[in-house]
């Protein structure tokens, strides 16, 4: 039977073994390590070879981002965080999968099954792990983003962001080259991670990059550059009004 190999790396006893706990009960995962510090990490994990990293951020010696990102090997990546929101923000920003504290036996399991499955979603990328772990460092206003399309992860500029599109679970967005790229994440979701002085939730199902408004309408539509229409909801026009009176 194929083995899923898991490498624990986590510094506090009591969660390492709640995670074994629920580990030892999944047939095809063999723990082949565990380790509290990022020293003792980095050497085992090449000698491991695990195919998935639960990794807590926050450890005695430091930030886990800046072992993993150095790493150079076929695995995958989960990590394990108390709720922070800069953590949080830098995980999100990277398009990195995570579990938040304390940690949910079905989300895990269900986790380690779309990992066993060889998924995308999990899968190490030095330049997400690079852009979370800036952000954890000096937390400020993001510049760029990572979005995971069903195919990819491509990491553009916040500024090239013409709107988003929410539609029933997913979110398109629209770039100012003319792209654009569907993600499986609700428009909910990055709403609260693009800069509020720059991104405006208009309607349901729109968030508009207020940098790219050509025209505001008084029958309450927005034109934007690309010469899209865009509704604006009656509870929304006083905001969209504000910003306009702002420019004036």
């Amino acid at each position: 039977m194929a083995m899923l190999n898991v490498y624990i790396l986590e510094d506090e006893l009591n969660i390492v073994k709640y995670i074994w706990s629920i580990l030892d009960e999944i047939p095809y995962v063999r723990i082949v390590g565990h380790a509290g510090e990022m020293a003792k990490a980095e050497q085992e994990i090449y000698e491991k070879s695990p195919n998935l990293i639960l990794a807590d951020i926050q450890l005695k010696d430091g930030v886990s981002f800046e072992l993993l990102s150095r790493l150079n090997l076929d695995v995958h990546i989960l990590f394990i965080t108390a709720y922070s929101q800069y953590a949080i923000e830098a995980l999100n920003i990277g398009a990195i999968g995570y579990l938040t504290k304390p940690i949910d036996a079905i989300c895990l399991t269900e986790t380690i099954q779309k990992c066993f499955e060889k998924t995308q979603e999990f899968k190490f990328n030095q330049n997400q792990l690079l852009m979370a772990d800036r952000h954890m460092k000096t937390p400020a206003v993001p510049q760029k983003i990572a979005l995971k399309t069903f195919e990819f992860t491509q990491i553009i500029n916040i500024d090239d962001i013409v709107y988003c599109l929410g539609d029933k679970g997913y979110t398109t967005f629209f770039m100012r080259s003319g792209d654009h790229l569907l993600v499986s994440k609700v428009l909910k979701h990055f709403e609260g991670m693009l800069p509020e002085s720059q991104f405006i939730r208009c309607h349901q199902s729109y968030l508009i990059n207020t940098h790219y408004i050509h025209k505001y309408y008084k029958d309450g539509q927005l034109e934007m550059q690309d010469g899209k229409l865009i509704p604006v909801s009656n509870r929304k026009r006083d905001i969209i009004a504000q910003y306009i009176d702002t420019l004036s």
